[in-house]
């Protein structure tokens, strides 16, 4: 098969299923040939952007299809899904309500360990942050 076929016959594949190697795999070509293409010719890579992006947004529609099908069939899961990634009210978030008054006193260090305290829980829990030493 022509080389300019093959590389049209991938990225139609992509565009259907937007996985390198499922297409490969599809089309007989290898993985490491698709990428050499990539790197030599930039139509090519530019062409093969396009395709996964137009793949991932065929299989953004089909999810998105399948999740209101969820929904419609009152499945819990889904609704919880779409109502925290689609509507504000219902995101996960912290609220942090406060008093604030000016004083002109330095802070107690009961105080300063309260405010170090809070800023940590403040802190996102997948991150690893030790308070500095002073």
């Amino acid at each position: 098969m022509k080389k300019s076929r093959v590389q049209s016959s991938f990225l139609a594949e992509l565009r259907k299923v937007p996985i390198v190697q499922v297409a490969c795999e599809k089309l007989g070509v290898s993985r490491n040939s698709v990428y050499r293409w990539r790197k030599e010719d930039d139509a090519f890579a530019k062409a093969m952007d396009e395709a996964l992006e137009e793949g991932e947004k065929l299989v953004n529609d089909m999810t998105e299809s399948q999740l209101l099908a969820l929904i419609g069939e009152q499945h819990w899961p889904a609704i919880s899904f779409w109502l925290r990634h689609r509507n504000a009210k219902f995101r996960d978030r912290i609220e942090v309500t406060a008093k604030v008054e000016r004083v002109d006193k330095p802070l107690s260090p009961e105080d300063q360990e309260l405010i170090k305290s809070g800023l940590l829980m403040a802190l996102p829990q997948h991150t690893n942050h030790e308070p500095s030493p002073e």
